[in-house]
């Protein structure tokens, strides 16, 4: 670890950021790991070589190792649900889970208003569900773009009767049932009393350190402007709020993949395959989110979030311990072109013009050709290869890619 590193998901998301982040944050001197996008609707699993496991949400994936989080500003953070994130992480022996934990004062908070409105409103899709992981993360963007300076923020829990305010006209305008203001009030006043807020010069102070790992969440193909709306977060899930976080700063932009392409609920899924016998100890079908779907590696997407996240330096392949053998290595509707950023209605076609889509394969990859195959398939090196959950089970396949320059 000599170079700050970006780690981003090019697909539907789960294809493994937390494991990768778990391995680079063994490999040397890490400053922090910097969480650049989405909230608690995260799942990255991380398993130690002696077994311990946990399920990453907001905390970073290098929490186990000792390495602290930053929750920047691009972050929704939500204190509840870190609470009963850091009791885990107490149960497994992290001492103070807290005591790792800095967050941007300007980073948006995810309330249990913010959560009864998003749950009410994708209930009230019925058969046309887009797609949620019912932690109000939807709701907590749509609120703040509406009500400009209005939305609760991790900052504002250093001061009660402000958050209050806020929390009070956040409820009426939603119109939803919850805890007492109150009690949110206490809660977020605790919260802040424990973890360190900071202004949005911290970042910089972090780079000028050791190198930093900045983990993303989901997957470029859930992308709120570049995702096939309307099955799509309300995240930038490219290496974007990162590099702003960088501000010029070169870092090397890791793409993780598996060598099969998942994805949670609804929306498109080319190579969907439900026949393909994959064990899933970590992925299962959630309330929310719906049921976990698995298709064979589809290069053609794979392509299209490398175009839309403007290209990585390497990539990260995890699963090459599946019985997989089948590659998607085109459309019978051509390949896929990037839109303007923006642009719902072009994406919302394109996605129709994806769900129609047909895929067309090449098989007989074999175990020990999957890093060579995905190479050519997307025109970037495969750095780093993964045969199972731990960091043992990782090995470099390349040499060190020069970071970008930004």
């Amino acid at each position: 670890m000599n170079e700050h590193v970006i780690v981003a998901d090019l697909g539907y998301g789960d294809a493994g950021k937390g494991t990768v982040v778990d391995w680079l944050c063994a490999q040397g001197p890490v400053q922090a790991v910097v969480r650049f996008n989405g909230g608690g609707q995260a799942a990255h699993n991380v398993v130690l070589p002696d077994g311990r496991h946990h399920t990453f949400a907001q905390f970073g994936s290098g929490t186990l190792r000792g390495v602290p989080t930053h929750l920047s500003r691009f972050m929704v953070v939500d204190p509840l649900a870190l609470a009963s994130e850091a009791a885990h992480l107490s149960e497994l022996g992290v001492p103070d889970p807290f005591g790792l934990l800095t967050v941007d004062r300007d980073a948006l908070l995810a309330t249990p208003y913010h959560v009864a409105a998003g749950r009410a409103r994708e209930l009230a899709r019925g058969d046309d569900r887009h797609g949620s992981c019912g932690m109000g993360i939807g709701e907590t963007m749509a609120y703040a773009l509406d009500h400009p300076g209005l939305g609760p923020t991790a900052g504002d829990c250093e001061n009660p009767a402000l958050l209050a305010r806020k929390l009070h006209a956040l409820r009426e305008a939603l119109r939803v049932t919850g805890p007492p203001v109150e009690d949110c009030v206490a809660a977020y006043r605790a919260f802040a009393e424990r973890v360190i807020l900071v202004d949005s010069t911290f970042t910089a102070a972090l780079l000028r350190r050791r190198p930093v790992v900045f983990e993303g969440a989901q997957g470029v193909l859930l992308d709120e402007w570049h995702g096939f709306h309307p099955y799509t977060t309300w995240s930038t899930t490219t290496f974007a709020n990162a590099l702003a976080l960088l501000d010029g700063v070169p870092a090397v932009r890791l793409g993780v993949l598996r060598t099969y392409t998942p994805r949670h609920g609804p929306g498109p899924l080319v190579t969907e395959d439900p026949t393909l016998e994959i064990d899933e100890a970590h992925n299962a079908t959630g309330p929310w989110q719906g049921p976990f779907r698995a298709g064979h590696f589809d290069a053609v997407a794979h392509r299209y979030a490398l175009a839309v996240a403007g290209g990585a330096d390497a990539l990260a392949l995890t699963h090459l311990d599946a019985p997989v053998s089948r590659m998607c290595v085109s459309y019978d509707i051509g390949e896929l072109a990037a839109g303007t950023a923006g642009d719902l209605g072009a994406q919302a076609e394109l996605t129709r013009r994806v769900l129609r889509a047909r895929p067309r394969y090449t098989d007989g990859i074999g175990a020990g050709d999957w890093p060579a195959a995905v190479a050519d398939a997307l025109g970037v090196p495969v750095w780093l290869g993964s045969a199972g959950p731990t960091a043992a089970d990782k090995t470099r396949l390349s040499s060190v890619i020069a970071p970008e320059r930004v």
